[in-house]
């Protein structure tokens, strides 16, 4: 699918300031020179995108990437990159009351056999006990350095 880019004078304006003066990330420059190149409005060039590319030095998949972002998700998003689709969704493992359990099972002797808890021995003993339905010790990791809880003590 081809994506249109039409920039409106104010939005072309920030965009020619953007990448003229003032500090901004490689990344945020890149994008608003291809919206710059790949305008085919009343106040753009029209150029084709593997013109653009070869003159940015960069891939055609990324103009189109850009081109994309700007006809669905918007001038703000296509340049600055507050791509709301693309954030990083992860549903909580531990929450507050599984993490009371946890720290109360770090507290409690440690199986038969064993001189003190593993992480992974707590990884298990949670999922067997049916806190959780499964849990890495690398997230008991993470959740014991936060309640700054040390095992080797």
């Amino acid at each position: 699918m081809r994506y249109k880019v039409t920039l409106t004078q104010e939005e072309r304006i920030e965009l020619l300031e953007l990448t003229k003066k003032g500090k901004r990330s490689a990344q945020i420059i890149r994008n608003a020179l291809i919206l710059l190149n790949c305008d085919q409005g009343d106040y753009g060039d029209k150029k084709k995108s593997s013109d653009i590319a070869s003159i940015l030095q960069i891939g055609a998949r990324t103009i189109d990437r850009i081109k994309r972002l700007f006809v669905e998700e918007g001038f703000e998003n296509s340049v600055y990159g507050f791509n709301k689709s693309m954030a990083r969704t992860q549903q909580l493992v531990i929450d507050g009351d599984t993490e009371a359990h946890l720290v109360s099972l770090c507290y409690s002797d440690p199986p038969e056999g064993f001189a003190k808890w593993s992480l992974r021995l707590l990884a298990d003993r949670m999922v067997e006990l049916k806190y959780v339905s499964s849990v890495s010790h690398e997230t008991i990791r993470k959740t014991l350095k936060k309640t700054n809880l040390n095992l080797g003590k």
